[in-house]
Order: C-alpha cells, then structure tokens, then sequence
C-alpha cells in the first residue's frame, strides 16, 4: 500500500475500455483484466471507458450537488450526524483531517465540505445488520435531490460490482468470487465541494483541500471536475497531479483490496491541494466518491496465489467493519490511526522530501 511506481517521470494512469467486458467474447475479457492488472500493480488508479452510465445521469447528479451545496450553512449544518462516528450526513469545512487516518496530523484541518449518503439495515430487510455499521440516510428537502442521488449511487455501484468481476479474472479467481464478501455491502457515496475562500483569505502552503490518506475499502469509483487538484504520490515520495479524461470515471484501489492480495495491488496515497486554476487563483471544485467496501462482518485474509511459497502474508486477518471503524475514528473523529505505520512513515517521509 502507499505510492505508485513510476519508471522515470509521472506514473501513468492509464485509460481502460472496459466496454467489451459484458458483450465481447474472451480474448476480450482477458485483455480487459490484463490491463486493470497491471494498473493494479503500478499505479493504483485507472480511467475507466465504457462505464455505461449516461451523461444525462452524470449531469442531473452535479446539478442536485449544487443545489444541496448552495444551500445556507445553517440548512446543511441541520443534517449533521449525532456523532463523528456515523457516516452519513454533512461535513462542515475545516471539521476533518484525512491524514489522521494514516496517523498523521496536518497543520490545518482540510477546507472541503461534503455530504453523505450510503448502505442502510433497512436496505437488506432479511439480514440483522447493525445500525452502528449501516445507519438511516438523512435527506434535505429539496425537490429531485434523493432521486439523483440514488440513480447515480445505482449507476456507480453497478460499475463497482463489475470492476470486481475484472479483479476476480485478473486475480486468477472465480468472477463471482467477491460476491459473498459484497453482498451487503458498506457502500458510502460522499459528495464533496471545494468552495472559494472568502475575498482576502490567504491559504497557508500546509493547508489541504483534502489532507494525504488512502481509501479505506476495496474500490473507488470517483466522478469529479476537470479541476487541478487531486495529485497521486509515486515511489520517490513526488505528488504527481491527476485529471479525469472526457467521458472517463477515475478509479482507485482501497487498502482492504491492497490486504487482500498481500501488497500486490497498490493502495496509492493520494491527497488535495486547495484547488487553483493555471494562474495560481482559487476555483471551485466538486468530486464525488462512490466507496464500495465490502461488508461489515467479511473477514479479509490473504487470497489464494497472492502469498509466494514459504513466505507469510504481509498483512494480518481483519474485517471489513473493524478495518473502517479505525479509519473513521482517525479522519472523523479526530483520533490518531495506529493501524497504518508503513503509510504513516511514507506520508512523513513525503513531508520532509
């Protein structure tokens, strides 16, 4: 877990036609997963082509984004969670800090905003699940905003489901494989703006959009601006930046993904920088990732292959709510996460580099 390897310059994150993997025949399937292997392996992240979901989707999405965004502060601050500990509702500016998911505090709390929504009990009325781990949704009152909401929470979870399909064949396993470890999934979509700062505001050189972290689960499926912000850390300790192409949806790989193949696929360390046009002059930016975590109770342990013979797995067992729970307490609730201290002393080392 931690950086993308790059063989002099920037890592590539490379653009993945991923069209043919439900209709095309098996020399398709295989190439498919050939490349999101070796995007795995290198870079962590990958532009998907042929998602299939509709421009008409993506752009009622951003139009409910705005709407919710614009609201007055006391209207969004109404819909905060009871406690740091459920995620789900809204996020003030300057109320997180990523880094402290790795175990790192930042010099500032990041500038973002965001809203959340995600996986409920009720959603799986045949299942006892545990409303600590997949609570109620809280809604605003604004017309149309749930039901673009959760078109596109169906759209991007569909892609999920069948990005894990592509690692199953690119792992050598089964396609239905993760199909018993995502069945009841803690599928978090948050929203995120990054708004101007206030006329006179000076950001300090360590303040953060969004401070340094991975993501947490299996996979991320992110729709953003084509805004500079979001940069990518290679095996040199370097911030490389990164933009979605036209018509493509960005991915990256989670740490629980990164367990499971015992360090084989990377987790890559990615963060925010307060986002700025070519002038260097602040602009508005919006984002939105679409967690798709695995469930609660999935024990993840070293999957077959992924161990060489007579070697150890790097990583010991764990389960999906535990591994989120430290996370969460780290970003959330403002407590230092002990369970990462090879990417906390690979964000330091960054730091100081």
């Amino acid at each position: 877990m931690g950086r993308a390897r790059a063989a002099g310059g920037a890592p590539e994150v490379p653009v993945i036609d991923i069209s043919a993997w439900r209709h095309g025949g098996e020399a398709d399937r295989t190439a498919i997963a050939a490349q999101v292997d070796d995007a795995a392996r290198t870079v962590g992240f990958l532009q998907i082509r042929g998602h299939g979901i509709p421009e008409a989707t993506a752009q009622a999405f951003a139009a409910a984004l705005d709407a919710f965004f614009g609201l007055p502060m006391e209207e969004k601050k109404a819909l905060r969670p009871p406690s740091p500990g459920i995620n789900r509702g809204y996020t003030p500016p300057h109320t997180e800090e990523l880094s402290l998911s790795l175990g790192v505090p930042a010099a500032a709390r990041d500038l973002f905003e965001a809203f959340n929504v995600g996986s409920q009990a009720i959603d799986f009325p045949d299942l006892d699940l545990p409303e600590a781990h997949y609570p109620a949704n809280l809604w605003p009152s604004l017309p149309g905003f749930r039901e673009a909401v959760e078109e596109w929470c169906a759209a991007a979870g569909g892609l999920a489901r069948r990005l894990t399909e592509i690692f199953a064949r690119a792992l050598g396993l089964a396609e239905g494989y993760f199909v018993p470890f995502t069945d009841h999934s803690l599928d978090v979509l948050r929203m995120v703006h990054y708004p101007l700062p206030e006329e006179g505001t000076v950001i300090g050189r360590a303040q953060m959009g969004m401070g340094a972290h991975t993501d947490y689960g299996i996979v991320t499926v992110l729709w953003a601006d084509r805004v500079p912000g979001l940069q990518i850390l290679d095996g040199d300790g370097a911030w490389h930046d990164v933009l979605p192409e036209p018509g493509c949806l960005l991915v990256n790989l989670g740490d629980l993904l990164a367990r499971w193949t015992n360090d084989r696929w990377l987790s890559t360390m990615h963060r925010v920088l307060p986002p700025s046009d070519e002038r260097g002059r602040a602009v508005r930016r919006r984002s939105a990732a679409y967690f798709h975590d695995g469930n609660w109770d999935a024990e993840i342990r070293c999957l077959p292959g992924c161990v060489p013979d007579g070697g150890e797995p790097l990583h010991p067992p764990t389960t999906v709510g535990r591994h989120i729970a430290a996370k969460l307490a780290g970003s959330r609730a403002g407590r230092l996460n002990a369970d990462s201290p090879r990417e906390a002393a690979r964000l330091r080392s960054a730091e100081d580099g």
